[in-house]
């Protein structure tokens, strides 16, 4: 599946390789979002990114038990 042209997956890409780890999560979650079912998939490949479903870190960055 191909939703964005490669011009616009390079520049999201770019984009996202630029932010903290955590605008990086929130900038994963607003365009999944955006692409409705299949978007969380379609992004976490798209980006490189996890999708940690049911993860919740605790302070100082160790994921939870």
């Amino acid at each position: 599946m191909s939703l964005y042209s490669p011009q616009v997956r390079e520049h999201m890409q770019a984009f996202y390789n630029s932010l903290s780890e955590k605008d990086r999560r929130r900038y994963a979650a607003v365009e999944a979002e955006k692409l409705g079912d299949g978007g969380v998939e379609y992004i976490a490949a798209l980006l490189g990114c996890d999708q940690a479903a049911g993860r919740v870190r605790k302070k100082g960055g160790t994921p939870a038990s």
